[in-house]
């Protein structure tokens, strides 16, 4: 790990926790057991982040296509979620992380609804680090949900506003853990301008080091934004009073 600190810190980091079943078969062990080993890594993750300045996490737990995994898989998997959410909640907020939850939260159970507003009602003050868990979510139902909810209000036209947390910045940052080199239904709208980082690192080995490399990679990078490299320099170069 580069002793040299990362200069260009995203305020906002999105990740695909891909591996966890593999990380289990390589060690023949049932996926389960990658789950459960996944969890450690989003707890590190989480700690690592508020430490180098990162404001907005947002970690893909489970998709809406996920349902077509083996039924056995799916129920431990929302059983992991409550459970985690539950034993977790209190040191989240007494670290000052806000926990927010998007995506089509009616279709899960009853129990895990009420944990999930139970959550988001004690941190809702908290300014640390806002940590978004994305359960039942996809980009195609985030883009027609919001284009209901425009339509419905009469604003068509403003649809993005109604977006999973639009509220928040787009993310600067995706990283993606497993080897797979795709967004994956993923927050299709919001990672128009992102930085894609992806590594063969299965989501279970996922640890500071590797968390640091993708930041130099990002700080290495030059967002142009559509901009010409010395437009986009110029502008970075601005006073901050001067780019608002």
């Amino acid at each position: 790990m580069s002793a040299e600190p990362v200069v260009h810190v995203p305020k906002h980091v999105a990740v695909v926790m891909d591996g966890n079943g593999r990380w289990a078969q390589k060690r023949f062990l049932p996926r389960v057991a990658g789950h459960r080993q996944g969890v450690d890594a989003v707890r590190r993750l989480m700690r690592v982040a508020g430490e180098r300045g990162v404001a907005h996490l947002t970690v893909f737990a489970f998709s809406s296509e996920n349902w077509k995994r083996p039924e056995e898989e799916v129920s431990y998997l929302m059983e992991l979620f409550f459970k985690a959410l539950r034993d977790e909640i209190q040191k989240l907020h007494d670290n000052g992380i806000r926990f927010r939850a998007i995506g089509d939260l009616a279709a899960l159970s009853p129990d895990i609804q009420q944990q999930i507003r139970a959550a988001e009602q004690l941190t809702a003050n908290n300014r640390a680090l806002t940590f978004n868990v994305a359960v039942n979510y996809g980009g195609r139902w985030d883009m027609t949900q919001a284009v209901e909810r425009a339509c419905a209000a009469g604003h068509p036209t403003n649809f993005p506003q109604y977006l999973a947390f639009a509220d928040q910045p787009d993310p600067d940052l995706f990283i993606r853990t497993g080897g797979e080199r795709r967004i994956s239904n993923f927050l299709l709208w919001q990672l128009a301008y992102t930085e894609l980082y992806f590594t063969d690192t299965l989501w279970p080995d996922f640890d500071e080091a590797e968390f640091e490399r993708s930041l130099h990679w990002f700080a290495s990078r030059e967002r142009r934004f559509g901009q010409t490299g010395e437009q986009a320099r110029a502008h970075q170069a601005l006073p901050s009073k001067a780019i608002q």
